[in-house]
């Protein structure tokens, strides 16, 4: 078994607990910035004495309305500034914290709170209250609710008032590092979501290492980042708890598609997001550069850029490829940084796959993403790329603390302070990934290079066996085709067939340029263009792009274009976009069958 560890940079106390950073930041720099909010068009700043206020007040009102430690409390919203005072107040009233994605169904939140015993919930807007009410009268335990839109942490505050300073404290203080801290519900590719037990221990051992081994992000003078992935998931809330202990300045983005409006505004220094935003991010602007007669400056300018940072990697970039890129910046990469804020030097990558194009792109044009790797059950990242440590490519090293090993049968195992201490109300699940000597069992296939680098090559249970008996790894694959600008979704088939096969969705947003590219008619629907020989033909030449990373036998030989997507709302990706294949196949049976026949 090869397996790599880092040693920790930073010791957490058995006393430690996540307010403890809003009590330091208020007593050392009451006055620094430790947020800013969105009024209207102004982004408003938090000062740390500020925010501590607020979180107290509600503190003070959970305690009023009966909130007991350790008794649990859900919030259920979008990613809003709201939502970061409610997550401190639970914590500061001694309670645990359960996040529920602000898109779950009605089924979802009656079963995440029944499962965790919730006492109160905190809803975002009249959209969430009427879909609770549909399950309420099965929720007796819930006794509380309160909507932010409707004023519920000021309502909160003015029932907390008869609350003593000292009755609070000890609120606070009465939990430590092993207390629970949330119940994070994963959002489950099968079956019903599994309550993930994080301590505050596992949160501040996070937190606090990857502060100390990325300086350059989070410690940099006037370090800020506009968080818009959910904060019902773990990678969303511990990039919350990092900005907190580390004095950044945290903004929050509701509406994702609302970025060009707000990353101006803000000017974030970095960012963190899904590969599939980062694949947005430069197919638009490929796509704009075509629409203006530009494509080919584009093109030449993104084939530079991937150069250069490989050249970085080597140690030796030549003469002619530093004006080439000089050039470029100032036609192309200026505007790209420009249209991220103006500021950001890094970015976060994690929940899946980024892909080396992606990665020495985005490092060309003097954006460099940080891969990492990680699940619910460690808190977010164990293994990340980091300013001095990094490989495109690669979900990076274990960071300060942490330990990966690679079982003999591929999978890869994880150890550290992190590591949830097991499912809620469920010993056997977390038996059956909870190892005797520490180790806990992803489901991931990876490799470990002799330097500690970590790359993820699948997931266990997806692996495809065709009937001649070859292992695939669909992940591979997929990532592939998904990067091309017309792709939606890719799902890679063939388990127990005589051939790999692939299911395709189209990208709404991408095919009306496509369609005036190539002179079609733009009354057709996305049904009508599916069969489009033009069409097919370019799905083809991403297909034959992704065979380039696999064996014959592991390529895909034949493909199904679907006239809709998938989505979270249809039900085929969970709110963390990854596929639900057993959904899938139910749904799309028939069009898999059709590949072989």
């Amino acid at each position: 078994m090869r397996e790599h560890h880092e040693p920790a940079l930073v010791p957490v106390p058995l006393s430690v607990r996540l307010t403890d950073d809003v009590v330091r930041h208020a007593a050392e720099a009451p006055d620094g910035v430790a947020l800013s909010r969105r009024v209207g068009g102004t982004w408003i700043p938090v000062t740390a004495a500020r925010f501590a206020e607020e979180v107290r007040a509600v503190a003070r009102g959970l305690v009023a309305t009966g909130v007991s430690p350790g008794d649990r409390v859900a919030i259920m919203s979008r990613t809003r500034y709201e939502w970061t005072v409610a997550d401190y107040a639970v914590w500061w009233a001694g309670a645990v914290v359960v996040p529920i994605y602000e898109t779950s169904s009605a089924e979802q939140v009656e079963w995440i709170l029944s499962d965790s015993g919730a006492v109160a919930v905190f809803l975002e807007s009249s959209r969430h209250v009427d879909l609770f009410a549909e399950v309420s009268d099965r929720l007796p335990g819930v006794r509380d609710v309160h909507v932010f839109d409707d004023g519920g942490l000021d309502t909160l505050a003015s029932q907390g008032t008869g609350i003593a300073d000292d009755e609070l404290e000890a609120r606070r203080t009465s939990a430590g590092a092993d207390d629970l801290a949330t119940i994070i519900y994963t959002s489950g590719t099968t079956g019903r979501p599994k309550g993930c037990e994080l301590t505050h221990g596992n949160f501040a051992f996070e937190a606090e290492n990857v502060v100390a081994a990325t300086p350059e992000v989070f410690k940099q003078p006037g370090a800020s980042t506009l968080l818009f992935l959910p904060l019902a998931h773990v990678f969303g809330r511990i990039i919350e708890v990092a900005c907190i202990h580390g004095r950044v300045n945290l903004g929050h983005a509701p509406d994702p598609t609302k970025l060009t409006e707000d990353l101006p505004g803000f000017r974030p220094t970095f960012l963190l997001a899904v590969p599939r935003v980062f694949e947005k991010v430069f197919n638009g602007a490929q796509q704009k550069a075509i629409a203006a007669g530009k494509g080919s400056i584009f093109d030449k300018a993104a084939h530079t850029a991937e150069e250069y940072s490989r050249a970085l990697d080597s140690g030796s970039v030549g003469v002619g490829l530093r004006v080439r890129h000089a050039l470029f910046d100032r036609l192309v990469y200026s505007k790209l940084r420009t249209a991220l804020g103006g500021r950001v030097q890094w970015a976060v990558s994690g929940g899946a796959p980024l892909g080396d194009r992606l990665g020495h792109f985005f490092r060309g044009i003097g954006v460099t993403i940080l891969e990492g790797y990680g699940l619910t059950e460690t808190a977010g990242a164990t293994t990340v790329n980091r300013p001095t440590m990094l490989r495109v490519g690669s979900v990076g090293r274990p960071f300060p603390g942490a330990g990966v090993a690679i079982a003999d049968d591929g999978e890869v195992l994880l150890r550290g302070p992190h590591v949830f201490r097991g499912y809620y109300n469920n010993p056997t699940a977390s038996a059956e990934v909870l190892q005797e000597d520490g180790w806990f069992r992803t489901g991931d296939l990876g490799e470990l290079d002799a330097d500690g680098y970590l790359s993820i090559t699948g997931r266990k249970k997806e692996l495809l066996v065709t009937a001649g008996g070859k292992n695939v790894a669909p992940a591979v694959l997929e990532d592939r085709v998904r990067a091309h600008w017309l792709v939606s979704q890719c799902m890679v088939v063939g388990d127990n067939k005589p051939y790999i096969g692939a299911l395709i969705t189209l990208d709404p947003e991408s095919l009306p340029s496509w369609v005036a590219q190539n002179g079609k008619d733009p009354s057709l629907t996305a049904a009508e263009l599916a069969s489009d020989p033009d069409l097919v033909a370019e799905l083809q030449r991403a297909v034959d792009e992704a065979n380039k990373a696999v064996s014959q036998a592991e390529s895909i030989r034949r493909f199904r274009v679907l006239t809709v997507d998938w989505t979270e709302a249809t039900g085929e990706l969970t709110p963390s976009m990854k596929l639900r294949r057993g959904v899938v196949m139910k749904e799309f049976g028939g069009e898999v069958e059709s590949l072989y026949v």
